[in-house]
């Protein structure tokens, strides 16, 4: 029997996106792989059930549990769902392992190998399968659409018969990706962009997208193109150059991470008093706690004339295109392991072993070990 991939419906509220789509569908048959889905898998991206003829549509959410050898997913399986599966199955996709202890023990217990694809190392091999970069693109570009709208003011500069307009000021924190594409998509909507990272590397990037650096004098270069955490004393020294910077923007867009980690408090409320009347703050790291402090994840709310954003899963708001990009990162990954029908893995393979969190009954993410098992 071919190895069989299977899919399902995404279950949690609001998520739009799914694993597969038609192109990579034809692609992973190409490989020899047998492919099985839960009837309506692709229906919140706008991609029906008859768009997949490579696809083996079943009514049964069980009976594709049941039958897979793999399932790829874009937010993790509950537990329910996990008892299902066959002893050695496998998971690919988000595993969020950071956050939900019993989904991680489930996995363990059930001898079922989990593939975080969030744990990738940041290497040039790894970018073609990085979820994060992927779906971090197009929260960038949702976030500063939601700052437009909720601005009281034009990003372009505007010359009418009434005078000129002058064009919004955009302040960005956090050149990431997200960062980095908010930074390019408010200059195409005309702002005067500049933006805020902790690694002074990011300087020429924001640059080449039209951007100007916003030098605060705090330095947190980390390994793997992440920022370090800051110190104490650095946190205090950004927060007072910060805080006294923020009078001059209009909107502030917010995108620092740290993966696997509560988003770092940037924006404290005594510092977002400086911010003028009718100011927006969009925070996409809300999800995570928010870089700023009056941020409520999943609501707008108005403080002192200031408007507070903070959207959940920005990806999801651009569903067709971010399962595009997301589906294409499942395949490279699984093209790793799977020819000719079959799925040899790689444990030599450090795109492999780095991603793995969980193997025949033993936890093998030791930072995930730890914090499930102790130590």
């Amino acid at each position: 029997m071919p190895f069989t991939i299977g899919v399902v419906r995404e279950l949690q509220p609001g998520e739009r996106r799914t694993a597969l789509v038609p192109e990579v569908a034809k692609k992973l048959k190409g490989l020899g792989a047998s492919l099985i889905a839960e009837s309506g898998f692709g229906d919140a991206a706008n991609l029906p059930d008859s768009l997949y003829p490579d696809v083996e549509i079943l009514a049964d959410r069980e009976a594709v549990l049941r039958r897979a050898d793999a399932i790829i997913h874009v937010q993790p399986l509950g537990v329910d769902d996990l008892g299902k599966l066959r002893e050695g199955a496998l998971l690919v996709g988000y595993l969020q392992p950071h956050q939900a202890p019993e989904r991680i023990r489930a996995l363990r217990d059930h001898k079922l190998t989990g593939f975080a694809l969030e744990l990738l190392p940041r290497t040039t091999r790894a970018q073609a399968m990085d979820v994060l970069s992927s779906q971090a693109g197009m929260a960038g570009y949702k976030a500063t659409l939601i700052a437009a709208e909720l601005s009281g003011k034009f990003f372009p500069m505007l010359t009418t018969a009434a005078g000129t307009v002058r064009p919004a000021k955009v302040l960005i924190i956090g050149a990431g990706v997200a960062g980095l594409q908010a930074i390019a998509t408010a200059r195409r909507l005309g702002a005067m962009v500049e933006a805020f990272d902790v690694r002074p590397e990011t300087k020429e990037q924001i640059e080449s997208l039209g951007g100007k650096f916003l030098d605060l004098g705090v330095s947190a270069a980390g390994q793997g193109g992440y920022a370090r955490e800051l110190t104490a004393e650095e946190r205090a020294e950004q927060s007072r150059r910060l805080g006294e910077q923020l009078k001059n923007y209009d909107v502030l867009i917010c995108t620092a991470a740290v993966p696997g980690r509560k988003a770092p408090k940037i924006v404290s409320a005594a510092m977002a008093d400086n911010l003028k009347p009718g100011a927006v703050v969009v925070d996409l790291a809300a999800e995570t706690g928010g870089n700023c402090e009056l941020t409520r994840p999943g609501e707008t709310h108005l403080v002192k004339g200031v408007t507070y954003a903070g959207p959940l899963n920005l990806a999801s708001m651009g569903a067709i295109h971010a399962s595009e990009m997301y589906a294409r990162n499942i395949l490279n990954f699984l093209t790793l392991s799977v020819k000719g029908g079959e799925c040899k893995l790689d444990w030599n393979d450090e795109l492999i072993a780095k991603s793995a969190v969980t193997h025949e009954g033993k936890i093998v993410h030791e930072p995930t070990r730890q914090a499930v098992e102790g130590s």
